[in-house]
């Protein structure tokens, strides 16, 4: 059974869709979103509760500690497993998520660069002399594409990046698999369009009730399991900012408006990556997306 995606930026109502598109062919979904990959994180990444999944399978959710750092390849590995797993049962895989590198480990054949130790170590060391800031303004210089895609407070991506460019003496994105190729199982992929005016005060919805509902607990149990801000958990959207207020880099009052603020950001990032991918057929996100995915088939 060929795979079904279901891509588009934070907010937009990918867990609904594939929801939804789940039930109706039978289905499973499979995550890829990073940040949902980690056990606990639960009330700033929007994961559905096991009520909101409505008995559909759900697969990589919560198979990580929040004291492990993320691997795209070893997603990458997970996933493609499961995928064949769910195709063997004769279900349907419904793959839903925005994270984009991750989207694009499972959606195409990417054999990932080496790695080497010393060569890794040179830029930590860098990194540890400048701070992110100048290291990620010296990969835009040698790579613009891969600091457009790889966000500016991002050490260990930002390292990985110039590592393989070094490496292979090529742009990052050279170690890609070719742009626009046929997509692994010839996945069909569906985005989900929206405009600012419509996801907007999405966002600010859903952020404000992600702490009305205890995303500051969450952090402070989750600090009980490890949680510390240098890494990649610690590093995700919402969490971050309630970790600064705490070590009193940021105000209390201005924790919200940064969650809000970041997601935007990274909505940006997200609405550039997907839009350059011609395979994606896009869909109405203020509309009824199933009847308009289903029209696509």
């Amino acid at each position: 059974m060929k795979p079904i995606a279901v891509v588009g930026p934070t907010a937009s109502g990918k867990s609904a869709l594939g929801i939804a598109l789940a039930q109706h062919f039978g289905g499973e979904v499979v995550n890829v979103d990073s940040m949902q990959l980690y056990r606990g994180m639960d009330i700033g990444t929007a994961k559905l509760s096991l009520e909101e999944r409505k008995g559909v399978p759900h697969h990589l959710l919560d198979v990580w500690e929040v004291t492990e750092q993320a691997s795209v390849a070893r997603y990458q590995a997970d996933a493609v497993r499961t995928v064949g797993s769910i195709q063997a049962r004769g279900k349907v895989p419904i793959l839903v998520g925005g994270s984009m590198l991750y989207v694009q480990s499972l959606i195409d054949a990417w054999d990932f660069p080496p790695t080497d130790h010393r060569v890794r170590a040179k830029y930590e060391a860098r990194l540890r002399e400048v701070g992110i800031a100048q290291l990620h303004q010296e990969l835009a210089k040698v790579d613009p594409q891969a600091a457009a895609i790889i966000e500016d407070q991002d050490p260990r991506r930002t390292v990985r990046a110039l590592e393989v460019i070094e490496l292979t003496g090529k742009p990052f994105q050279a170690s890609q698999p070719p742009k626009h190729a046929a997509p692994r199982w010839d996945t069909t992929i569906f985005g989900l369009k929206t405009s600012p005016e419509w996801l907007n005060p999405r966002i600010e919805q859903r952020t404000h009730t992600m702490f009305e509902t205890g995303l500051v607990e969450e952090v402070e149990e989750l600090q009980q399991r490890g949680l510390v801000a240098d890494s990649t958990a610690g590093r995700a959207i919402g969490y971050a900012q309630v970790l600064a207020a705490q070590r009193g880099d940021l105000d209390w009052c201005e924790v919200e408006p940064r969650t809000v603020t970041g997601t935007r950001r990274y909505v940006r990032r997200q609405r550039s990556w997907f839009r350059r991918d011609p395979r994606i057929h896009w869909i109405d996100a203020s509309g009824d997306t199933l009847t308009q995915a289903l029209e696509l088939l």
